[in-house]
């Protein structure tokens, strides 16, 4: 039985999974397996965030099947990168995809489609790619894209030892494993931009009530100073009401400009009210 890393990066003997979670040859439409699958859907959805998700698939894919090693790859800012793996190796093989550009985890992403590579001392379609990953002991890969309605957002790497290490039964397993981690990175994702444009909501509306109280403005008009400032100076919206929170004040050259609008705004007010009385 292979080594492998645990969570705080040493090394040790790998341990057996019970015989309840043991999915190698298990039928991935038995009981015992759905069992198991509806274990891990309870503890993808108890996860408090993106990480800890494909942490939480990559250790039920050590247990569903006779795998080495597992990683997840998600896109992040255009590019992938690993928040989830089960040993600082398939770290290394994700940086050789990237770095050959010709590899089957690049092939997956660009097709949206797995990729197997039975045997990396046979499989000719990589060569540069399976030289390195030789070399780091790995006879099997299978990648399989993480898919949700918006497209590809990520990609489940297993990796083995061994060569022809995983049969029909194991890549059925894989795209269940796979479209639990689509959904549930989706959601997180999702939560997560939720709750990002809650908190910017908030540190909006203290600041506009730093502007109304500074300047004596309307709701309408302290919104606008925070927007026009925005867009002035190509910066987001949540980050300028952050610096006004932070600093109490707004750049000296828009405090002059907030001021004489503010006066603007009386003298016209002050004008109309005169008018109307005449």
């Amino acid at each position: 039985m292979m080594d492998r890393t645990d969570h705080t990066g040493q090394r040790g003997a790998r341990t057996e999974a019970p015989p309840e979670t043991e999915l190698a040859t298990i039928n991935p439409d038995g009981a015992a397996a759905a069992d198991v699958f509806a274990r891990l859907a309870v503890e993808l959805h108890d996860a408090p965030g993106v990480e800890e998700t494909v942490q939480a698939v990559v250790d039920f894919a050590l247990q569903a099947l006779d795998c080495s090693y597992a990683g997840v790859a998600l896109h992040s800012r255009g590019r992938p990168e690993v928040p989830a793996a089960t040993d600082p190796l398939v770290c290394e093989i994700f940086h050789h995809a990237m770095a050959t550009g010709h590899a089957p985890l690049v092939e997956a992403m660009r097709t949206g489609q797995d990729v197997l590579v039975s045997d990396t001392t046979t499989d000719g379609r990589w060569p540069a790619w399976a030289a390195e990953v030789r070399e780091l002991g790995v006879r099997t890969v299978l990648d399989v894209p993480l898919t949700t309605a918006a497209g590809t957002v990520g990609m489940l790497g297993l990796y083995s030892t061994t060569p022809d290490a995983f049969g029909a039964d194991d890549i059925a397993i894989a795209h269940i494993l796979a479209r639990h981690a689509s959904v549930a990175v989706a959601t997180a994702r999702r939560e997560a931009t939720l709750g990002q444009a809650v908190d910017a909501r908030k540190l909006v509306g203290q600041a506009m009530g730093i502007l109304m109280e500074r300047y004596d403005l309307d709701s309408d008009r302290a919104f606008t100073v925070l927007r026009r400032y925005s867009q002035h100076t190509n910066t987001k919206l949540r980050d300028v009401a952050q610096e006004l929170i932070d600093t109490r004040r707004l750049p000296p050259h828009r405090a002059r400009r907030v001021n004489a609008e503010t006066a603007a705004g009386t003298q016209d007010g002050q004008e109309a009210s005169a008018r109307g009385t005449a």
